[in-house]
């Protein structure tokens, strides 16, 4: 589903988890999964990743972002902790 800018832009829908998944010298990316309307969606978006780099969110984007359509998904993980002493 396609999205306004500016409504990515405000953060707009209920954000269900904001995650790093990247990290360069210039630029840090986030994966964002929201809610809107009672459907999820995931998007990526970058920023500045120091006060001098002048990047905002969706700055080079179009007018309308495609955003996919995701659903919530159980998972179990293993993980391995220390033994107990």
């Amino acid at each position: 589903m396609k999205f306004a800018k500016e409504f990515l832009q405000d953060k707009g829908g209920i954000t269900i988890y904001d995650k790093l998944i990247s990290h360069s010298r210039w630029a840090v990316g986030h994966e964002r999964v929201f809610e809107h309307e009672g459907k999820f969606y995931r998007t990526t978006y970058c920023v500045g990743a120091t006060e001098y780099q002048d990047e905002q969110l969706y700055m080079y984007e179009p007018d309308e972002i495609e955003c996919t359509e995701v659903v919530p998904f159980e998972q179990v993980t293993i993980v391995y902790i220390d033994v107990p002493k």
